[in-house]
C-alpha cells in the first residue's frame, strides 16, 4: 500500500466537506428560486410572481445572494485542483467542454425557453402556444428580446473562468523549489491571511459594480466575471496551500464572529432602504466594499461550519455529487412550471412556499433519477459520464 503523507491525508479526508457544501448550496437554490416568486426588489422579477410579496422571504433572498453563488464558483476552483491532479490539462479542457458547454446548449435549447413563456402568460397574457411562441424566442437578446440563459448563465461564467484561470492553474501544479513557490508552499497562513484575501474583492466590488450591477450577459458584466473569477482561483488556492483550510479550521468561530454583525449590517442597510445611491460616490463606493467584504467572511464561515459538522462520507453525498449538475440544470425550469399552478391556489403564502420548494425537490429527483441517470443521451446532454 502506497504511503499517504499528512498534508494528502489531510486533502483527501476534507474533500467530503467540498462535496457536502456543493450538494447543499445546489439544494439550497430551490428555496431561493421559490423564495423569489415571492421578491420584488432590486434584483428583478422572477418568471412567476405571487401577487403579494413577503418580507420574511425577502430577508431570505437577500442574505442567500451575498454568498451563494461565490461559494459555487469556490467549489467549482477547488474541484479543479482536484481534477488537473489526476489529468493533463487537454483532458481537463476536454472534460469542460464536456461537463459544461454541452449542458449550456442543451439548456438554452429546452430548458430555458419555457420559462420565458411562462414569463410572457403571467406578466403579458400571450394568447400564443408553445411552440408558436418558441420561433420568437431567438428573435433578439433581453432586455431587448426574449433569448437569455436564465440560470445557466452560471455554466457559461464557470466555462470561462475554467479557461482563463487554466495557464495559472498549471504554472502552480508544477513543483517548483526555489523563487515565490516555494515559499507560498510554506507559508505560515494566519487568521489575517484569510482576511486579506478579502482585499481584491472589495476592491472588485467598490471599483466595478457601479458601472456594472450585474447583468449576466457576460461580454459586459465585468463586476461579476471579476468577482467569481476570484472567488474560483481561491477555492484553488485553498488546495493547492493546505494551510488555509487548517488556518480556517483553527479560527472558525471568530471567522463567524465577524461574519454575523457583518451580515446583520449589511442586510438592515438593504431591507431598511439605507444603503448609499450611486449619486454619493464616496458612500456608495465604501458600501460596495463592504458588500466585497460581507461575501467573502460570510462565505468562509458557511464552509467553516460545514467543514466542522460534515466532513465525513456518506451515501447522500455520494449520490447527490453525481447527481448536483443535473438538479442544477432543471430544477429552475421545473420549479417556474409549479409556480404557475401553485400561484393562484387559494393559499397563504407561506403554505405556496412550501408547497412549491417540496414539489420542485422531488421532481427534480424524480427527473434525474427516472430520465437522466438512466438513459446514455440525456446523460451526455446533461453533463453526465454515459457509461454507469
Amino acid at each position: 500500500m502506497p504511503v499517504i503523507d499528512g498534508v494528502a491525508r489531510h486533502r483527501l479526508e476534507r474533500l467530503h466537506s467540498l462535496d457536502w457544501a456543493r450538494l447543499l448550496a445546489v439544494l439550497l437554490l430551490i428555496p431561493f428560486h421559490a423564495a423569489a416568486v415571492f421578491y420584488t426588489g432590486e434584483l428583478g422579477a422572477f418568471y412567476v410572481v405571487n401577487p403579494q410579496s413577503s418580507a420574511a422571504l425577502n430577508v431570505l433572498i437577500q442574505f442567500l445572494y451575498q454568498w451563494h453563488m461565490p461559494l459555487l464558483f469556490f467549489l467549482a476552483g477547488a474541484a479543479s485542483w482536484y481534477s488537473l491532479q489526476l489529468r493533463s490539462s487537454a483532458t481537463y479542457v476536454w472534460e469542460r467542454l464536456k461537463r459544461l458547454l454541452v449542458p449550456l446548449l442543451v439548456g438554452i435549447l429546452f430548458l430555458v425557453p419555457p420559462q420565458v413563456y411562462i414569463h410572457e402568460l403571467q406578466a403579458v397574457g400571450t394568447r400564443q402556444t408553445f411552440l408558436q411562441f418558441y420561433p420568437h424566442f431567438f428573435d433578439g437578446i433581453r432586455p431587448v428580446g426574449h433569448f437569455e440563459w436564465a440560470h445557466l448563465w452560471f455554466l457559461a461564467y464557470l466555462l470561462v473562468i475554467s479557461l482563463l484561470c487554466l495557464p495559472v492553474m498549471l504554472w502552480l501544479r508544477h513543483d517548483h523549489n526555489k523563487g515565490c513557490l516555494a515559499t507560498f508552499k510554506t507559508w505560515q497562513v494566519q487568521l489575517s491571511s484569510l482576511l486579506l484575501l478579502a482585499l481584491p474583492l472589495m476592491l472588485s466590488e467598490a471599483l466595478l459594480r457601479p458601472r456594472w450591477p450585474g447583468f449576466q450577459n457576460l461580454y459586459d458584466d465585468w463586476a461579476n466575471l471579476t468577482l467569481y473569477l476570484l472567488y474560483f482561483f481561491y477555492g484553488y488556492l485553498f488546495c493547492h496551500q493546505p494551510g488555509f483550510w487548517v488556518a480556517l479550521d483553527q479560527h472558525r468561530w471568530r471567522v463567524l464572529g465577524l461574519a454575523v454583525p457583518c451580515m446583520a449590517i449589511l442586510l438592515w442597510l438593504g431591507l431598511s432602504g439605507s444603503a448609499p445611491e450611486r449619486e454619493y460616490p464616496f458612500a456608495f463606493f465604501l458600501f460596495q466594499a463592504l458588500r466585497g467584504f460581507n461575501s467573502w467572511i460570510a462565505m468562509l464561515a458557511v464552509i467553516a461550519l460545514v467543514r466542522r459538522f460534515l466532513s465525513t462520507p456518506h451515501s447522500i453525498v455520494r449520490y447527490g455529487n453525481r447527481a448536483v449538475l443535473p438538479l442544477y440544470l432543471v430544477h429552475q425550469p421545473l420549479l417556474v412550471v409549479v409556480a404557475w399552478f401553485v400561484v393562484p391556489l387559494e393559499l397563504g403564502m407561506t403554505a405556496k412556499f412550501f408547497l412549491i420548494c417540496v414539489s420542485s425537490l422531488f421532481l427534480s429527483l424524480g427527473v434525474y433519477e427516472f430520465v437522466i441517470r438512466r438513459l446514455g443521451l440525456f446523460r451526455l446532454c446533461f453533463g453526465l459520464a454515459v457509461s454507469h
